[in-house]
């Protein structure tokens, strides 16, 4: 089996799974609430040379075992991986390969781990919500840069790579485009995305502009919330996010590093959800969206956010 049959098939069944377990096709995909949804039972500890692990019946399942060390973004997808293990009647399988990348397009795959890497994408985005995120985040111009991809994959809660692999399958980019934008490091994008500032690596940027009122963004620790509107300035935050580079002194550069009206930081002490207002010149009202933590899965699924 090549990777065009696997995704044919792999499509079919996730777009059967959405409809089994009432998923929104058309937004973020909560995978987690769908492991539940499906009758899969949960768990997440330290595994260092594992993404995950799916138990058939016969192994004392139906159960998925999550590496919890690993970021939301990779967790997310490797729960989509195993949920596409269970609703395609596989046996127990174990995800040992820690750079699923480095793997993909290899004809030394499996046929039962190719359809159910394929599941995981046609999961988490389904073409009704990569559609939506092409236009929250471009307002109906398309993609231009390699940057809307990446503002794209925050959208969907789903890598960059993977989002562009998705989004040239979907013939939303021309294979040439895919092949290039793949060749550039999310990292220059992040920074690109910060006015040419570096961003850590374990910290996603979130744009927001004049389309981001009443959206719901979806967070962890370390991310940035970056301002995309000329003139426009945070209203009053939330303790739980603070100016980026805060703890910058003057010992440290001639000029600050950020400009504290125009990036926040989210802090661990989100532990939610919170609203954030934005003021834009010439508007009477203020945007206002809400941050929505999602952190890495861990312990048992009865103590997970959905």
């Amino acid at each position: 089996m090549n990777w065009d049959v696997a995704h044919r098939v792999a499509g079919i069944a996730a777009n059967q799974a959405h409809r089994d377990l009432a998923v929104d096709r058309e937004g973020y995909v909560h995978v987690f609430a769908a492991l539940r949804a499906a009758g899969l039972i949960g768990m997440a500890q330290p595994m260092p040379r594992l993404f995950g692990l799916y138990m058939d019946e016969n192994d004392g399942g139906p159960a998925v075992l999550l590496n919890a060390g690993l970021d939301v973004i990779t967790q997310r997808h490797t729960a989509a991986h195993e949920l596409g293990h269970h609703l395609l009647g596989h046996r127990s399988a174990a995800d040992d390969n820690l750079d699923h990348s480095a793997r993909w397009g290899d004809r030394s795959w499996p046929e039962h781990e190719k359809v159910a890497e394929a599941f995981a994408a046609w999961f988490l985005m389904p073409r009704p919500a990569v559609l939506q995120a092409v236009e929250q985040v471009t307002g109906g111009g398309g993609l231009r840069r390699p940057e809307h991809a990446y503002l794209v994959a925050r959208v969907l809660g789903t890598s960059y790579a993977g989002t562009v692999r998705q989004l040239s399958r979907l013939r939303l980019l021309t294979r040439d485009q895919g092949n290039q934008w793949l060749g550039i490091a999310p990292a220059a994008l992040k920074s690109s995305l910060c006015g040419g500032r570096p961003v850590p690596g374990g910290s996603h940027v979130h744009a927001i502009d004049l389309p981001s009122d009443g959206r719901r963004f979806y967070v962890d620790t370390g991310d940035l919330l970056v301002l995309q509107v000329p003139g426009a300035r945070f209203g009053e935050s939330a303790p739980e996010l603070v100016a980026w580079g805060a703890g910058w002194s003057a010992s440290e550069g001639d000029a600050a590093p950020y400009d504290p009206q125009q990036i926040l930081q989210v802090t661990e002490d989100l532990d939610s959800s919170t609203a954030v207002s934005v003021s834009v010149p010439g508007n009477d009202d203020p945007l206002g969206l809400t941050l929505v933590r999602q952190s890495p899965r861990t312990g048992s699924d009865d103590v997970w956010q959905a």
